[in-house]
């Protein structure tokens, strides 16, 4: 991971190390509860430390939730789907933790490791985001950590060729295969499955993009994060299992295809894309300022975030 300088954080966690957890469901009531009841289990959080959001779901999943979830636990039910992002700005700005765990509710843990999330965090305090060992329920590894795409990573990635022996090793440096044998590491981005993030950076970032419906909300958020000065890491040691609910696999015609598309042309309008080699993080902050400057001349009424001013003031003294 390239040396970005910029802003850095300026204190770790020991004046504020509060864990909450965030949830979004979405028609995913028996697994959204399977979640909670992993996190009490486990002592991960206290009951009202725990935020729930039901993203408009057109089922009984708000009266369930509101009639099931064990007592404590805090439940909004949005009005509207304003997609996966819009889920997850909700559920934070009612949380009242400066660690903060966004979890998709078709996971659950196996042991409580939050004294060890909090430690990393102490001792990382440039680190933004952490993302974790997302695992099967049979135990095997998930990948979660990844690279920022070019555009061969993404014809590897997206296409049967793939499947080639012969681009293998270009897929495995993609997925960061190697780097989970040893300890914690910095990552270009990180599933948005399971993460902890620091809740002051988040604001300052304005939360996740809501312009992404579904898909690659977590890609951009890594991405201005790096932008903006502070880390993206992942750990190996600490694990989360991802009983995984496979929605983006479906045929190149279904509406989650489509859906995917919009938001990887998205992200490329925002940061670019390389033919071959994969983004610097410098590269990725011009093309970011040039779109910032281009939506505000044309009307696009995009507010300025404290992470945004405090960017543009660093780099025009």
């Amino acid at each position: 991971m390239p040396d970005i300088g910029g802003e850095r954080l300026s204190t770790g966690l020991a004046v504020d190390d509060r864990f909450g957890v965030v949830i979004v469901n979405y028609r995913t009531t028996d697994l959204t509860l399977r979640c909670v009841a992993s996190l009490l289990e486990h002592q991960m959080a206290a009951p009202e430390s725990i935020v729930v959001v039901d993203n408009g779901s057109p089922d009984d999943s708000g009266v369930r939730l509101r009639a099931e979830l064990p007592v404590g636990i805090r439940f909004y039910q949005s009005i509207r789907n304003g997609g996966f992002g819009a889920g997850v700005n909700f559920g934070m700005s009612l949380v009242d933790a400066e660690l903060v765990l966004v979890l998709n509710p078709d996971t659950y843990f196996l042991r409580n490791q939050v004294e060890e999330i909090r430690a990393l965090f102490r001792g990382n305090p440039s680190m933004g985001l952490m993302g974790l060992r997302l695992i099967n329920p049979d135990g095997s590894l998930q990948y979660s950590a990844r690279r920022f795409y070019s555009l061969i990573d993404i014809l590897v990635r997206r296409s049967p060729i793939g499947r080639s022996p012969l681009f293998q090793s270009l897929s495995d440096s993609h997925l960061m295969c190697s780097a989970w044998n040893g300890g914690i590491f910095s990552s270009d981005w990180v599933m948005g499955t399971g993460f902890v993030v620091r809740r002051s950076v988040y604001m300052k970032l304005g939360g996740m993009d809501e312009g992404y419906f579904l898909y690659l909300e977590e890609v951009d958020l890594c991405a201005r994060i790096w932008i903006h000065g502070w880390q993206v890491r992942a750990v190996p040691y600490i694990e989360l299992v991802h009983d995984h609910q496979r929605h983006s696999a479906q045929g190149i015609w279904s509406t989650s295809a489509r859906i995917h598309l919009r938001s990887m042309l998205r992200f490329f309008r925002k940061f670019g894309v390389p033919w071959l080699r994969r983004p610097r993080v410098e590269e990725m902050r011009r093309r970011y300022l040039r779109w910032r400057q281009y939506v505000r001349w044309s009307g696009g009424g995009l507010a300025e975030t404290e992470a945004d001013r405090a960017l543009s003031q660093r780099l025009a003294s």
